[in-house]
């Protein structure tokens, strides 16, 4: 898979089949979506691409206005979305970079500058309530009418649903918000999970026997914030049980600075620079100041104990319905 920050250079135009929208978390709704994509740029011989931006548009906006309570969280890295979006098929990948200039496009602008001479499109797909170009004036008609005019065919995809519900990133969000990881899972059709390379950080935590993986968070505004029960993936055959904080760690670091500190149980890694996938299980409590390190760590020992206490009951119910 490509991945293009920004539009594509004149050789990498090649004609093909569009997805559009932020697609952030890839869930059930995103995947039916990219499976007809995928099916039409088949048909078509086309390369199947998508077109999602960087911040994302409401984040944006909510910056603008001063009020950055307004942006959504952010359910994936750019990491994960892209691995993602390359599990279902797509071969091209256009992170478009958003920002005033392309906020004020007019919807016909849109279509001609970045669709058809930016991307060559031969198709188009986007979500039945999908709104594009200055003050959202373009809709799926503007698209439909502008297809009828340069030559690229159009089509909405319906909502989908599990369970009666609506999948949606906002569903997905609200499920991450209130600890419900079987909820989010099933409407991400996997587990919620943050990847990244483990990076050196100020190794406080083996100073006081709680030694951690840390994975830098880029966006400020994750959907999960608070300490968990975790599994690590990526450093052994198995999942390794272990204990995680996300967060702005207050009680040491005033810079507000969003880390994922990950504790192993009772196992001794080396992941410097590895790439470990973080799996959240069950939420513990949220993020706490402490007045100082000795109470930290006396907290931090009680999350790791009733984590193990997790994991020792999970194998009792596993053993039981043997």
């Amino acid at each position: 898979m490509k991945v293009f920050r920004g539009l594509p250079n004149a050789a990498s135009r090649a004609p093909c089949a569009l997805a559009i929208g932020n697609f952030d978390g890839v869930h059930l709704g995103h995947q039916a979506l990219l499976s007809e994509l995928r099916a039409a740029a088949t048909r078509l011989q086309l390369d199947a691409a998508v077109m999602s931006f960087e911040p994302h548009p409401r984040a944006f906006f909510a910056q603008m206005m001063g009020d950055l309570s307004k942006a959504p969280s952010r359910i994936a890295n750019l990491r994960d979305n892209l691995s993602a979006l390359e599990a279902a098929g797509v071969d091209r990948v256009i992170v478009k970079h958003f920002n005033a200039h392309f906020a004020a496009l007019t919807p016909e602008d849109f279509i001609k500058t970045i669709l058809v001479d930016g991307l060559h499109v031969k198709w188009v797909m986007v979500g039945d309530d999908f709104r594009f170009g200055a003050k959202r004036a373009g809709d799926i008609y503007t698209l439909i009418e502008a297809g009828k005019r340069y030559g690229f065919e159009v089509q909405a995809m319906e909502t989908v649903a599990k369970q009666g519900v609506r999948v949606s990133s906002s569903a997905v969000r609200a499920a991450l918000a209130a600890g419900d990881f079987e909820h989010a899972q099933e409407l991400l059709g996997r587990p919620y999970h943050i990847s990244g390379h483990v990076i050196h950080g100020q190794k406080l935590g083996r100073t006081i026997g709680f030694p951690t993986l840390n994975v830098r968070i880029a966006h400020h505004k994750p959907a999960v914030m608070g300490i968990f029960v975790v599994q690590v993936h990526g450093l052994s055959e198995h999942p390794l049980p272990a204990v995680a904080s996300l967060g702005v760690r207050p009680t040491v670091d005033d810079s507000g600075r969003v880390l994922l500190e990950t504790h192993v149980l009772d196992h001794q890694v080396d992941a410097y620079g590895k790439v470990v996938r973080i799996e959240f299980l069950k939420k513990l409590r949220d993020e706490e100041k402490y007045i100082d390190l000795a109470t930290l760590t006396a907290a931090i020992q009680g999350d790791a104990d009733q984590a193990r206490q997790f994991f020792q009951q999970r194998i009792g119910s596993a053993t039981d319905r043997i």
